[in-house]
């Protein structure tokens, strides 16, 4: 699979706002991620400079491909983040027009584009016209619950320059619940000539060949790689990791970048994931939440194993 003039192969771990972080995104790609995205940047504060942004801007050397997934609602705004130097490294580019969380929407950002698709083509004309890279969009069906929009979304996207779609099988309404419409993906598939890439409750083989059979040319894996970024491997037939080894990898990534005051706080979340349902595991979890050693969970992590 191409976007624009780049091969990306076709599987690929979705950007997560709090969960993508520079190391997650590194393991995934050493199991097997074609494609890490960095998690969604907000265009206002990384045009303020905004010291925070800029730390969730790091990248590893193993993602030889960047992409970093932006959001805004002004199109000019957008497009003048595009040209800063803060992204110059990235070779793609990605706009979300699909964020449920309320207070993206509540800003008029994410999914609240889907009811203004005037917005939707200002932005996407705006940005493809301001950088000569890819630039790609991720969407949901639409906004309230049985509206479906997606189709003429993704002919707004083509028809204004994005290289390629990514169709969240939801709506905003939905949020992350209910069922996959995989028939308006195979629609939206058929609709565009851009490369279209499906997401939405791929967590298994099973899943993600339901996926694949709606004709898309790539899927993105969100939720599923939660705790198990072995899942690319696995989808892969690859062999399997020692899993320990791979969130020490996880670690050792961060430490480069936080202290460990920070990074206590920051794989909290990350180490509760990677012991869901293991066994043995219920009566470390709280230990694991409120701990300030790194070391002591590590030792935690390692018995469990």
């Amino acid at each position: 699979m191409k976007i624009k003039d780049i091969e990306v192969g076709s599987l690929f771990l979705a950007p997560m706002a709090g969960v993508s972080d520079v190391g997650f995104r590194r393991v995934c790609k050493m199991l097997g991620a074609d494609l890490t995205y960095v998690e969604m940047i907000n265009v206002n504060a990384l045009l303020r400079d905004n010291a925070h942004t800029k730390e969730l801007l790091q990248t590893c050397d193993e993602e030889t491909i960047k992409v970093v997934q932006i959001f805004g609602h002004d199109a000019n705004v957008i497009a003048k983040a595009i040209q800063s130097e803060a992204l110059q490294k990235f070779d793609i580019i990605d706009i979300n027009f699909g964020c449920p969380a309320p207070k993206i929407v509540k800003n008029g950002d994410g999914s609240a584009l889907l009811k203004h698709l005037d917005k939707i083509a200002d932005i996407c004309k705006t940005c493809t016209q301001a950088t000569t890279k890819p630039v790609t969009a991720k969407i949901r069906i639409g906004f309230d619950e049985g509206e479906n929009v997606a189709v003429q979304v993704a002919q707004i996207c083509e028809q204004n320059g994005i290289s390629a779609i990514t169709v969240h099988g939801r709506t905003r309404a939905q949020m992350y619940s209910g069922d996959v419409d995989y028939q308006t993906i195979k629609k939206v598939k058929q609709s565009v000539s851009i490369p279209v890439i499906g997401n939405g409750n791929v967590f298994d083989k099973q899943s993600y060949e339901k996926m694949l059979s709606t004709g898309v040319d790539g899927i993105m894996i969100a939720r599923g790689a939660l705790g198990k970024p072995w899942i690319f491997s696995e989808l892969k037939g690859l062999s399997l990791p020692n899993k320990f080894d791979v969130i020490k990898c996880h670690v050792d990534t961060l430490k480069k970048y936080y202290s460990e005051e920070e990074l206590c706080i920051t794989l909290r979340k990350h180490f509760l994931w990677y012991t869901k349902d293991v066994p043995g595991a219920a009566k470390y979890r709280l230990q694991l939440a409120t701990t300030k050693s790194l070391n002591e969970s590590l030792d935690i992590l390692k018995s469990l194993f």
